[in-house]
């Protein structure tokens, strides 16, 4: 089968869309299928990454950083994808959260009959909530005109299906995330690492993510006032500079990947999420496959994610009180958190992507079937 990936970003990009988009073309390599990734040029270049290689080629589109966020690139109008698409003589288009380029790899392919299946990863309506306080049903009415289109839609959690569903987007399937269990588990836990960030014996919460108003990272402002815990931060963003301000005490280690991110995951004694706009929360199951339990607000992806009272505690979203009680009530019980720990180990040890990207060949394959019997016929 050969699949061009329309993606929004890609490595060295470091986001749920930039990860889901490499492991998705990696595991078509590893079928034996043909992809091709079309993606915004870097800031740095058009290469992949040198600390992550792409597994197939990769077509990079001319693309300016987005105004206030420069870590976000937004690709220009350019005949790349429609040549990238014809050159690779596609059996399918895999458009990964579609917003600007991926609505042009929709057009081309349309043009060219080609079958799309748009992959919904971002909530933008709760994004035009965040930043401009206005604008989510101009949001939902880009999202419906953009998957209206595509001859299936995939969302990665009951809660997206469900938003997607209500808002009147046609042919909707779930389609998850999968996880490295090889590389995220109990077993990187680094004691010498722990000393370094909690020389006092602290208990460490962990948030690793990116720093964005969308992501209230804020919320854990009461847990560094708790007496006895450590705030660590991984991750990068325009909101660094206010949260070093709102979260006294915390340690901040910006970005971190591979396996560095691994030891800082297993090495948790609890992980924190805020954000309530996440369609999935790739590092609520990084957390969970490191062993930690997880705190996260009772909203979107997590609710598919963690199963309250066993592996980690759902709270109100942007309830920083209760973020705060939630983890305070795991750092006085060191044997609740160990049960919960290997309950959230146990719960996505087959989430693979090995296995989700066998469901997505799946999916590919009820797209195309119709279109092989006309051909047969």
């Amino acid at each position: 089968m050969r699949v061009v990936i329309v993606t929004e970003s890609f490595p060295p990009d470091v986001n749920g869309v930039a990860h889901c988009a490499l492991q998705t073309a990696r595991h078509l390599v590893d079928r034996g299928h043909s992809p091709l990734v079309v993606a915004p040029a870097t800031a740095a270049g058009s290469g992949p990454g040198v600390d992550t290689p792409a597994p197939c080629p990769v077509v990079r589109v001319p693309s300016l950083p987005l105004p206030g966020y420069p870590q976000v690139r937004v690709a220009l109008p350019s005949r790349r994808v429609a040549a990238a698409l014809a050159e690779h003589r596609a059996d399918i288009v895999h458009l990964a959260s579609p917003f600007v380029l991926g609505v042009r790899g929709m057009a081309a392919a349309s043009r060219l009959g080609i079958p799309a299946v748009a992959v919904y990863q971002t909530d933008l309506a709760g994004y035009a909530r965040t930043y401009v306080h206005a604008g989510e049903a101009a949001a939902w009415r880009r999202i419906r005109s953009v998957h209206a289109a595509a001859h299936l839609t995939l969302a990665p959690s009951s809660a997206a299906l469900h938003d997607l569903e209500t808002h009147g987007v046609p042919r909707v399937k779930l389609w998850p995330r999968g996880v490295d269990t090889v590389r995220f588990r109990p077993g990187h836990r680094d004691e010498a690492l722990r000393r370094e960030l909690a020389p006092d014996g602290e208990l460490i919460v962990g948030y690793v993510g990116r720093l964005a108003p969308e992501k209230q990272v804020e919320l854990l402002a009461g847990v560094c006032g708790l007496e006895g815990v450590r705030v660590v931060v991984v991750g990068d963003g325009p909101s660094r500079p206010g949260l070093a301000e709102a979260l006294p005490g915390a340690v901040f280690l910006g970005r971190r990947t591979g396996d560095e991110l691994a030891r800082l995951f297993a090495s948790f004694d609890v992980f924190a999420h805020t954000g309530p706009f996440e369609t999935f929360c790739q590092t609520v199951q990084e957390a969970m496959a490191s062993g930690v339990p997880v705190v996260a607000p009772a909203a979107g992806g997590p609710l598919d994610l963690v199963a309250h009272g066993r592996t980690g505690l759902l709270v109100p979203p942007r309830d920083a009180a209760a973020v705060r009680d939630a983890v305070w009530s795991l750092a006085a019980d060191p044997g609740l958190r160990a049960a919960y720990g290997t309950a959230a180990r146990a719960m996505v040890e087959g989430r693979t992507w090995a296995a989700v990207g066998d469901q997505l060949i799946g999916h590919y394959a009820s797209v195309l079937a119709p279109r092989r019997t006309a051909v047969a016929a």
